[in-house]
């Protein structure tokens, strides 16, 4: 039996960035990109599977929603006025906006992304609606392009799933948020071991099912990194939209979207 090769970091690193460039660049943003073949619906319906309201789905900017989430850590974020909110992964800037909103004109937001088209996508969407108090910023999130000790509160979506190096991801998080500071994710957790058929795939890493770890294992990567106060809470029911995400109809049962609670004492 041979063993299964696995892609190297930058091989993973370079399909992410390309796939979610060409992500950016499509004029069509009709339906959900989780989607591999077929579409998942309008934005709106898939938005509120994720448990985004109508107010919050048609309140961002035009362009900013991509379809590309698992959850909507806004729901679990308990943003308040005045706090600095960063967001990892973020896209065309959808969650940062929902941030900026809930800010009310206070404190500001920060997304960073690695791919260089959805930086210049969230930028233009930032300009045409007036969010002054949103700055997106080009980088990877092993290695934040942000101070030590600035940051009140972390959001993410679907995106830490995709790197191969989530230690370093936790460990950087924590290093950007100040004592008392917090998470707020929403991401897909492996509910048991992934078969190679899924792991060892571009294409599956790249739909947000090849990288999802186990949540023992992201529990002990956020321990490891300092975190308390730890809560993953799996959306079992998930599975089925899950299933859409690839052509492998089997994903759902391996995988499962989760809202991800934790603090830094």
């Amino acid at each position: 039996m041979s063993t299964p090769k696995y892609p190297e970091t930058e091989q993973i690193r370079s399909h992410i960035r390309e796939r979610y460039g060409a992500i950016a660049e499509q004029a069509d943003e009709s339906c959900g990109c989780h989607a591999s073949g077929s579409c998942c619906g309008k934005i709106e319906s898939y938005g509120a599977q994720l448990g985004y309201t109508m107010e919050q789905l048609t309140s961002a900017p035009e362009g900013s929603d991509l379809g590309l989430g698992c959850g909507n850590p806004l729901a679990i974020a308990s943003i308040k006025p005045g706090e600095t909110v960063l967001d990892l992964g973020s896209g065309a800037g959808f969650d940062c906006f929902l941030a900026a909103r809930q800010l009310a004109g206070t404190g500001r937001v920060i997304g960073v992304d690695m791919t260089p088209g959805m930086i210049v996508k969230a930028r233009a969407n930032a300009v045409k609606s007036g969010y002054a108090n949103v700055e997106f910023r080009l980088g990877e999130i092993e290695a934040l392009p942000v101070a030590d000790e600035c940051v009140d509160l972390i959001l993410s979506n679907c995106v830490i799933n995709l790197s191969p190096e989530k230690q370093r991801i936790f460990s950087e998080a924590f290093r950007v948020l100040k004592p008392g500071g917090r998470l707020a994710i929403a991401d897909v957790v492996a509910t048991d071991p992934l078969p190679a058929a899924l792991s060892t795939k571009l294409e599956s890493i790249g739909a947000c099912i090849g990288g999802a770890a186990l949540a023992g294992d992201l529990r002990a990567m956020l321990l490891h990194a300092g975190f308390t106060q730890i809560e993953i809470n799996e959306r079992v029911g998930s599975r089925d939209l899950i299933n859409q995400w690839t052509e492998d109809d089997r994903a759902g049962d391996f995988v499962v979207s989760a809202l991800i609670t934790a603090c830094k004492s």
